[in-house]
């Protein structure tokens, strides 16, 4: 089944912040734009590349008004702890949410049966709470936060643009559509 469109379910959290443990539940995510940036398990190899990577633009998704949430079913001891280890995770500001009990990874339907671990999955969450956008990649491929950051670019224009739809590899800037009859194969 699945979770495009549908709403954020109720959850209880403590992520590492910035040097802090702070408690997080699904009302502080409403009211805001939200990524949810499932990944296996820290100290392991591509993870530390996807979360430095989408620690380089965490400052544009700020001004864009969109927190990130990384999820892992490792406590949020254990992302402490490689934060201080890791030069890359050293970068992260943004929240490093443990999911022991999985809740969240339930509630996302990227838990893997009888592992433990969740798969890579990238949730885009509109203020409303629900989920507009999802990707799902194998544990051997990073994802690209340059590609994210443009996908939430064209969310954002088209939810405040009634009417508009972004093309393929549509840039901040370019140029959209206006379905129409007279679009329909011509294009």
């Amino acid at each position: 089944m699945s979770v495009l469109n549908t709403t954020l379910k109720p959850f209880k959290a403590t992520a590492y912040k910035q040097g802090k443990f702070v408690d997080i539940t699904d009302a502080d995510v409403k009211g805001k734009w939200a990524v949810f940036f499932f990944y296996p398990a820290d100290f392991t190899f591509v993870c530390p590349t996807e979360l430095e990577d989408l620690a380089d633009i965490y400052p544009q998704l700020q001004k864009m008004d969109v927190e990130v949430f990384a999820v892992s079913t490792d406590t949020h001891f254990c992302h402490k702890a490689w934060h201080d280890t890791s030069p890359a995770i050293g970068k992260i500001d943004y929240y490093m949410v443990g999911d022991q009990n999985h809740a969240l990874s339930n509630n996302f339907e990227v838990l893997r049966e009888g592992v433990g671990l969740a798969d890579r999955g990238t949730f885009v969450l509109d203020p409303a709470g629900e989920i507009q956008l999802l990707e799902i990649t194998p544990e051997g491929v990073g994802r690209n936060a340059a590609e994210l950051l443009r996908k939430i670019k064209a969310l954002q224009y088209w939810v405040s643009h009634p009417g508009e739809v972004c093309p393929a590899k549509w840039e901040e800037g370019a140029d959209t559509l206006a379905p129409s009859l007279d679009l329909v194969g011509k294009i």
